[in-house]
């Protein structure tokens, strides 16, 4: 799905708070303070979807679900990536150095894994909003 797709989209489903609140617990006070759409690295290659910033968590979710094998069946699941803020590590922003246009940022758990997200329509607001939730939700460091 493309860009104006996503945005249709989510104007169709009542904005982006809405489309959070449905696809992820959340408790009453929990406030949504920002969302990106980009991609997530993955084994199978970049996944696209929206990186969600709220006042508890980070949570990822695929703008399209994705197949997998179970048994003989093949099965369909949107790709989601939850970490409670007090579960941040580190938040690292990143440049290739083939192609510096290229940005990426790495965030990582306490139980240090990592997720890689890239293509963000604004690189800079992504890495200073994460970088924040990092310092509300008590992580170690940011680089």
């Amino acid at each position: 799905m493309g860009r104006i797709a996503q945005s249709t989209k989510v104007l169709a489903e009542g904005g982006y708070e809405k489309i959070f609140r449905q696809t992820f617990e959340t408790v009453p006070e929990e406030e949504l303070l920002n969302s990106f759409a980009c991609y997530l690295s993955t084994s199978a290659g970049p996944v696209m979807g929206v990186l969600y910033i709220s006042s508890a968590k980070l949570a990822y979710c695929s703008d399209n679900p994705l197949s997998y094998k179970n048994g003989g069946q093949t099965e369909w699941s949107y790709y989601k990536v939850v970490i409670p803020l007090h579960q941040l590590k580190a938040v690292n922003p990143s440049t290739s150095i083939v192609n510096p246009a290229e940005k990426y940022i790495q965030v990582i758990s306490v139980d240090n894994h990592e997720f890689w997200f890239m293509g963000f329509l604004n690189y800079e607001g992504a890495v200073t909003s994460l970088q924040e939730a990092l310092q509300a939700g008590g992580g170690l460091r940011s680089v």
